[in-house]
């Protein structure tokens, strides 16, 4: 039975952004080994969203208030380089990573699903 997910970001810049998800976000962590960080996530979703053109997958970090985060998470240096959008099922945005990548930011106004 599956009881998870394995979310994998590659990074021009691992350690900087195991880094960034330890002492800025404040992922609690696991050291396997060599600098190798594992991650403990807070709850997840997963969505399948129709494309007309070839597939990706994106990765929105969840939050109960996106301005709160965002103020928060500026006051320690995060940099968020486009402003919180209403896209009707949710607030959303992207920060930026220290290696550059950007992962996106959201406050659902969706129903979400049990145990969340």
């Amino acid at each position: 039975m599956i009881n998870g997910a394995h979310v994998v970001v590659h990074s021009v810049d691992a350690d900087a952004d195991r880094a960034f998800l330890r002492d800025v976000l404040g992922f609690p962590h696991v050291d396997v080994g060599g600098g190798w960080l594992i991650f403990r996530l807070p709850p997840t979703e997963l969505a399948a969203h129709p494309t007309d053109g070839p597939p990706v997958h994106e990765l929105y970090l969840m939050c109960d208030d996106v301005t709160a985060t965002v103020d928060d998470l500026t006051e320690k240096g995060v940099e968020f380089p486009e402003p919180i959008t209403d896209a009707g099922w949710g607030l959303l945005t992207r920060l930026r990573l220290p290696s550059g990548a950007q992962l996106g930011l959201y406050e659902p106004r969706h129903p979400t699903p049990p145990g969340r």
